[in-house]
C-alpha cells in the first residue's frame, strides 16, 4: 500500500497519509488510485466527519506525479488524459472538509490535492515550487487551483519562475495559500485539532458550508480547466526533451522567498 488511512471514530477525524518517503511521497499508479478510493470510502463512512491530509516522513508532503509513472497521452492535439485529475476530493464528490497539513516540500501535482483541501496548515519547514516551466511544460492545472487561493501576481511569479525558486511557509501564509504557520513537526497536529473542532460540530451544517464555499469559484475553475488540456498539449516539449531538462538540473540551485 503507499497510502494509509487512519480513522478516530470518537472524534470522527479520519488521517490519509501519503506514504511513499522515499520518492518524497510523490503519486504513482497505485497512489493515484488508492486516493480515488479513499475519497469515495469516505463519502458512505458516517464515522468520518472530517479529514486530515498529510505526507509521511519529514522531507516532502508531496512533489507530484511520480517521473517513473508512465502516463500515455492521445496523440490528437484536443483529448488529454491527466493521471491527477481525478485524485483530490471534491474530484470524487466528497463534501467532507478536508485540511492538509504539509512540511518539507510540495510542489507541481501536490496542488491538485492541496487545491481541494479547505484549508492548509504549514510547519516553518515546509516550501512550495512547481517546476514546470523549467522542464518544458505548461503550468495549466496547478496555476488555476492556486489562482482560487493566491493573488494573481504571487501565482504567476510561482508558475513561471519553477525551480529557481521555493516559496517559504511564510510567504505562504502571507499569499493565503497557507492558513497557518506552525513550528517544525507541528502541522499534523495542529490540522488535526482543526478537523476535530470541525467534526465536532453537526454535519449537514458542516457539509452544507464546505459546498457553499466551493459554489462560489466552481464555475470559473470549470471553465479555466476546459482549456487546460489545448494550453498543455500546445505548449509542452516533447517528453524526451523535458526527461533531458529534468535530468541535467541539479536541484540545489534555488532561494527561498
Amino acid at each position: 500500500m503507499t497510502l494509509r488511512t487512519e480513522t478516530d471514530k470518537e472524534t470522527g477525524v479520519a488521517t490519509v497519509t501519503l506514504d511513499r518517503p522515499h520518492r518524497h511521497n510523490a503519486i504513482d499508479r497505485a497512489t493515484a488510485d488508492e486516493l480515488r478510493a479513499a475519497w469515495r470510502d469516505f463519502r458512505f463512512d458516517d464515522d468520518v466527519r472530517a479529514v486530515v491530509l498529510t505526507g509521511s516522513g519529514d522531507r516532502a508532503f508531496c512533489t507530484g506525479i511520480d517521473r517513473d509513472t508512465d502516463a500515455p497521452q492521445p496523440n490528437s492535439p484536443y483529448s488529454m488524459d491527466d493521471p491527477l485529475l481525478t485524485v483530490g476530493p471534491k474530484a470524487n464528490d466528497l463534501w467532507k472538509p478536508v485540511v492538509a497539513a504539509v512540511n518539507g516540500m510540495a510542489c507541481g501535482g501536490a496542488f491538485y490535492l492541496l487545491g481541494e483541501a479547505e484549508f492548509v496548515i504549514a510547519d516553518e519547514t515546509a516550501t512550495f515550487f512547481d517546476p514546470h516551466t523549467t522542464y518544458g511544460m505548461v503550468n495549466a492545472y496547478e496555476a488555476m487551483y492556486l489562482a482560487q487561493r493566491m493573488p494573481p501576481g504571487e501565482v504567476a511569479r510561482l508558475a513561471l519562475m519553477g525551480t529557481a525558486e521555493r516559496l517559504s511557509a511564510r510567504r505562504a501564509h502571507e499569499t493565503g495559500l497557507v492558513s497557518e504557520v506552525t513550528p517544525p513537526g507541528g502541522a499534523l497536529a495542529a490540522a488535526t485539532r482543526c478537523a476535530t473542532v470541525i467534526a465536532g460540530h453537526p454535519t449537514e451544517a458542516v457539509q452544507g458550508t464546505v459546498r457553499a464555499v466551493w459554489a462560489a469559484t466552481e464555475a470559473g475553475r470549470a471553465q479555466a480547466f476546459a482549456q487546460a488540456p489545448h494550453l498543455i498539449a500546445l505548449g509542452n516539449l516533447p517528453p524526451e526533451r523535458q526527461a533531458e531538462l529534468f535530468n541535467s538540473r541539479t536541484g540545489k540551485d534555488f532561494r527561498v522567498r
